[in-house]
């Protein structure tokens, strides 16, 4: 059974992935680090982004009898926590204060989490159209 998501619901999917892109890519662009370190954590979240959505479309194949092969869902779940990881170990090895370290965390995973659920709803709009 498919529902369509609350337009309550889209839209905050949408602010979360909007504050937590922007705030996190305004950060680095302010910030005092060199280039080749802005391209580190700009590339940390543009590969978390699409990891996070890989993971949900995987997740939801399953749910639904679509086939996804175990080597792909794997590779999804692993590329994940990566992205994860290799943000935390930027963040820890960085020269920033512990707010800067918070707030880029935070940033990021407000992202990874608006990316998910913006997915899940057009995911679900699509369905509940074809139904």
């Amino acid at each position: 059974m498919y529902q369509k998501p609350s337009s309550a619901f889209i839209a905050a999917s949408w602010i979360a992935l909007g504050t937590g892109m922007l705030g996190y890519l305004i950060g680095l662009w302010r910030s005092e680090m060199l280039l080749n370190e802005k391209g580190y954590y700009f590339t940390v979240l543009m590969y978390g982004l699409f990891a996070g959505v890989s993971v949900q479309k995987c997740v939801r194949d399953r749910l639904e009898g679509i086939f996804v092969t175990d080597i792909y869902y794997g590779l999804s779940w692993v590329s994940t926590l990566m992205c994860i990881c290799l943000l935390a170990v930027g963040l820890w090895n960085a020269t920033l204060l512990p707010s800067e370290k918070g707030f880029y965390s935070f940033a990021f995973l407000l992202s990874i989490f608006g990316a998910i659920a913006v997915q899940k709803n057009v995911r679900d709009a699509q369905s509940f159209k074809k139904d």
